[in-house]
């Protein structure tokens, strides 16, 4: 089931009220605030009808703040969501699948929380990744950003960014130091970059970590 919430009728007459009163104010303070980039995301639920792409669902996609945090307060919190689910939000045009164009030469920065982080971490570092993304927080590097996932599992829970090319190490690096700052992970804990190639040919097994931080 989609992780939307259908709005009740009184809710709706709500909002009526409230674009109503949006009349009153001056045009210039309804102007919204666009992004650097337009975003899509995407909800995936296990399905045994459906292939792993099929049970892929693209939720919204947004260009402006305003519309990032509308996306954001109506869908369940990933800390909500069933075991074996997943959020992902990436720029748009990317699917979030290894074999995408934008990402087969790439890989993903992981960090892999333990079962008790979910109450207390997961939504506030899951927020985080994506406020750092669509606010543009890796500077000269944030074009090579495409986009992040978050996985709910019983084993425990798993955040993962992904770049663009697994080649370009300064890049990389920069992004995993960046990210390592924004989520407050402390300076003896290491995030380690898993290149997706080696992820696929490995897949099962523990795959090494190309680069560290």
């Amino acid at each position: 089931m989609l992780a939307t919430r259908i709005l009740t009728l009184a809710e709706v007459e709500k909002k009526d009220q409230e674009v109503a009163s949006l009349e009153e104010y001056p045009p210039e303070l309804l102007i919204k605030h666009p992004l650097q980039n337009t975003w899509t995301f995407w909800y995936y639920t296990h399905d045994r009808q459906k292939t792993w792409e099929e049970s892929q669902r693209e939720i919204s996609s947004f260009d402006t703040v305003e519309d990032f945090w509308a996306l954001y307060n109506h869908i369940i919190l990933a800390s909500e969501l069933k075991q074996g689910c997943d959020y992902s939000m990436f720029k748009k045009g990317i699917r979030p699948m290894w074999e995408d164009d934008a990402n087969k030469q790439g890989g993903r920065w992981l960090m892999q929380l333990d079962k008790k982080q979910r109450t207390y971490d997961l939504d506030r570092l899951w927020l985080e990744i994506l406020l750092c993304m669509i606010g543009e927080a890796f500077d000269d590097y944030s074009d090579d950003i495409c986009g992040a996932v978050v996985n709910v599992r019983t084993k425990g829970d798993k955040l993962a960014a992904w770049t663009a090319d697994a080649t370009r190490s300064q890049s990389v690096l920069e992004i995993g130091r960046k990210l390592k700052e924004r989520l407050g992970i402390h300076q003896r804990q290491t995030i380690g970059y898993q290149v997706h190639k080696d992820t696929m040919i490995k897949a099962g097994s523990a795959t090494k970590n190309t680069y560290q931080v």
